[in-house]
């Protein structure tokens, strides 16, 4: 189903993507950033909304404490710059007032804001690739969420979807090669949808991703993919979430 027959630069980028989790200490320049940034912005949103927010942390007490509200994860601290996606409806209700209007709400505005955020928030780490930056997006912003908006100052009408770490990678974060994906069988459907003998391939990735894992002394579950999607789904996880985004405004339905 996939074909890598035809390629050019930007497929080249996009098919070597690794996530990067330990920068140098090099500096990025502001004006690499706002290049990242402004291409982001050039991505589609529905409507012409442009429902979202990023906001642009490079001070360390604010990334201490963005870190530890991540879970500890240390790439946080040590980005050189660490960005934050919000879905942001603020302006919907700024734009209506200039015309004596209100939204309406609903949740279809929600999704809208969520998937603006997170194309731009794509869009962005293939930007930062492409000048040899590595990045990180970072979900587990949204365990605390009126922790985080307290320290980026987030008004009603506002929430984190996700951050992002950028910097210098250290070392060849390739070198152990790419880390397997799930079969194209799998999440590749023609015409109509299908998970006819989705137990083997799934049998198969488990594989496949249990010899990526080994050969980076990691992670000896022979069941690499399923046991921890079993065990991570068993679970409610950031159970914050919801009421804080109802009370930032957001009609989820």
């Amino acid at each position: 189903m996939t074909s890598t027959t035809f390629t050019n630069p930007t497929i080249d980028l996009m098919m070597s993507h690794v996530s990067v989790r330990s920068f140098t200490g090099q500096s990025v320049p502001d004006e690499m950033v706002d290049a990242i940034i402004e291409s982001a912005r050039r991505q589609p949103t529905s409507s012409n909304w442009q429902t979202y927010s990023i906001i642009v942390i490079r001070d360390p007490a604010a990334k201490a404490r963005l870190m530890e509200l991540s879970g500890d994860q240390a790439h946080v601290g040590q980005s050189q710059v660490f960005l934050a996606f919000a879905a942001d409806i603020r302006r919907l209700d700024q734009a209506a007032s200039l015309h004596d209007a209100a939204p309406a709400g609903g949740l279809n505005q929600t999704v809208v804001s969520i998937v603006d955020a997170a194309i731009v928030g794509e869009a962005a780490q293939i930007a930062a690739e492409s000048f040899g930056l590595g990045a990180v997006m970072v979900g587990a912003l949204r365990r605390y969420p009126e922790e985080v908006a307290e320290v980026l100052g987030l008004p009603s009408g506002v929430f984190i979807l996700f951050g992002m770490s950028i910097g210098w990678p250290e070392g060849d974060p390739r070198a152990p090669g790419l880390k397997p994906r799930l079969p194209a069988a799998l999440v590749v459907h023609d015409e109509r949808y299908s998970d006819d003998g989705y137990e083997d391939l799934i049998r198969s990735h488990n594989t496949d991703l249990a010899d990526f894992y080994r050969r980076r002394d990691r992670n000896l579950d022979p069941d690499a993919w399923s046991g921890p999607v079993a065990r991570g789904v068993s679970e409610k996880k950031y159970t914050k979430l919801r009421g804080f985004i109802e009370r930032q405004g957001f009609d989820l339905g």
